[in-house]
């Protein structure tokens, strides 16, 4: 489904390829994954999205995000919100859709192949849009979880679904069985 010549740009969405991966019990190593799709094709551009929790002294997410910022990767941040829900219970939202959009579509006139690293419903319009202007559009989750992190209707859209676990061997890590490790903040992960 990559053809070696074609321009690909990654646009991940941390917060659900988190969700995804942490369901199917394994890591990224993103030096992996962007390893493997430079040999996919020409590999022009890997957006990572995430947002933190900016009035903490430490985030456990920090470190990743200076790895991935000093490894090739476009990091694309924004403040959390954090708020008490009716029950009282501290909830954090950290919502990265409208920008990865944008730079989706800002970038497609120089890409041939978009990768979305994300299963959110919301993006079927964006990957639709992009189809529309010539982009061939894969997306990247998983329906091997319970329940499927994919929704139905952007893996109706994509031209290419990649399912998460048949990545593992190629972009995983095992799981590391510790209290703080590096996880992007909980955002809403929307069908």
């Amino acid at each position: 489904m990559f053809y070696r010549d074609e321009r690909l740009a990654l646009f991940i969405d941390g917060a659900n390829l988190y969700a995804a991966a942490k369901a199917l019990g394994f890591d990224i190593d993103y030096k992996l994954l962007r390893t493997e799709f430079m040999r996919r094709g020409k590999l022009l551009r890997a957006f990572y999205y995430t947002a933190l929790l900016e009035n903490d002294e430490y985030s456990p997410i920090r470190p990743l995000v200076d790895w991935l910022n000093y490894n090739g990767f476009t990091m694309v941040t924004k403040p959390a919100k954090e708020f008490t829900d009716s029950s009282g219970r501290r909830k954090v939202k950290g919502n990265m859709d409208i920008e990865l959009a944008v730079d989706a579509m800002e970038l497609a006139p120089h890409v041939d192949h978009i990768v979305i690293f994300s299963g959110d419903g919301d993006f079927r319009s964006l990957v639709e849009a992009l189809q529309r202007r010539g982009n061939r559009v894969s997306v990247v989750s998983t329906i091997r979880s319970s329940p499927p992190m994919i929704a139905d209707e952007l893996r109706r859209q994509c031209d290419n679904f990649i399912e998460l676990e048949d990545l593992r061997d190629v972009i995983g890590r095992p799981a590391r069985v510790t209290e703080n490790a590096a996880q992007p903040v909980e955002a809403e992960v929307d069908d």
